[in-house]
């Protein structure tokens, strides 16, 4: 369950460019968005909402948001294959918060993004 939604917020730290790796030889998603402050943006109610709206297609999209949503459905099929450990681990603990604290906007993005249930049971 946790797998889908490390995608989902790995949109709000990483997702413009794309950069070689020198350590894995693979190409990793930017870390043009690493310094977001998520602590932030998750003790804001509207935050959140404004992001969830975002990738709901409900609102208009700030930068990170739109360029999340250009590499989802790649990132969603490759378990987030292209993130840095830092975005995975910031991931999580953004999909964490979400289910917790805001389980109706969890539900929703699993409803729009993960529609089948496919990278849920992963």
């Amino acid at each position: 369950m946790r797998n889908v939604w490390i995608v989902v917020a790995s949109g709000l730290l990483a997702f413009a460019n794309f950069v070689k790796s020198q350590e894995t030889g693979r190409t990793l998603y930017s870390s043009r968005y690493d310094n977001l402050d998520i602590d932030t943006i998750l003790s804001s109610n509207r935050l959140v909402n404004n992001y969830v709206d975002c990738l709901l297609s409900r609102k208009p999209c700030p930068p990170e948001g739109k360029d999340l949503k250009r590499i989802l459905p790649e990132a969603l099929r490759t378990k987030c294959g292209r993130c840095s450990s830092t975005q995975k681990e910031n991931a999580l603990k953004i999909i964490t918060t979400l289910y917790y604290s805001y389980p109706d906007q969890y539900q929703a993005l699993r409803e729009r993004w993960d529609p089948s249930g496919e990278y849920h049971r992963r």
